[in-house]
């Protein structure tokens, strides 16, 4: 979850000595979720039980995110900045993050979080729950042989589009390519994500 060592972490720089700035941000779409304060027992109860907790200045007192509402934020991996005064906490949240219902305390729309993996989310949520009269459970319900032939039959007419058609017939195409493989990918559980670490390592 992390590669560095509690003791890195300088909490003597902010105007609050002992207290470091939390930057969460989504695992997956790499939105921006909101910031808290932590000190030293915060950050280990959080890489101790994988949940973000922070120090509250208003009540004086350690709390976990979600504690009483259920929005928990399931930390992944935790980065410590060039001058270990400040860090970044990639999670998973458990439903809205921000106190008024909203997924993050900050401007959706001003944030460069990638809708694509939204989407992988929801196709996600749709192979386990499979609900009545949606698209999705109806592929998975016809298992993987019928979703790669999809994904072929999307492929192709992606690449005739590419030759024949406008702009917008190769966007449109291009969208169901990409939902369609998507949706094969979490038929043999996977995902997204594990498509950008291959990609990241052929990157080198």
């Amino acid at each position: 979850m992390v590669d560095f060592a509690v003791e890195d972490v300088d909490f003597s720089k902010l105007g609050e000595p002992g207290l470091v700035p939390g930057v969460v941000q989504h695992a997956r779409t790499r939105q921006v979720l909101m910031v808290g304060f932590l000190d030293e027992q915060a950050l280990r109860t959080t890489l101790e039980t994988g949940l973000a907790t922070f120090w509250s200045r208003s009540r004086g007192a350690q709390w976990t995110k979600g504690e009483t509402s259920g929005n928990v934020l399931a930390v992944e991996r935790v980065e410590l900045d060039c001058d270990r005064d400040t860090l970044l906490l990639h999670a998973i949240p458990t439903g809205p993050t921000c106190h008024t219902g909203e997924p993050t305390c900050f401007d959706p729309g001003a944030q460069p979080g990638s809708f694509v993996h939204e989407l992988d989310e929801v196709v996600e949520t749709r192979a386990q729950e499979r609900p009545e009269g949606s698209y999705t459970t109806s592929l998975f319900e016809c298992g993987v042989r019928r979703i790669a032939q999809k994904v072929g039959e999307e492929g192709v007419e992606t690449a005739l589009a590419a030759v024949a058609q406008d702009d917008e017939a190769l966007l449109g195409e291009s969208a169901d390519l990409v939902y369609h493989l998507l949706v094969l990918l979490r038929s043999r559980d996977l995902g997204l994500g594990d498509v950008e670490r291959v990609l990241r390592e052929r990157h080198g």
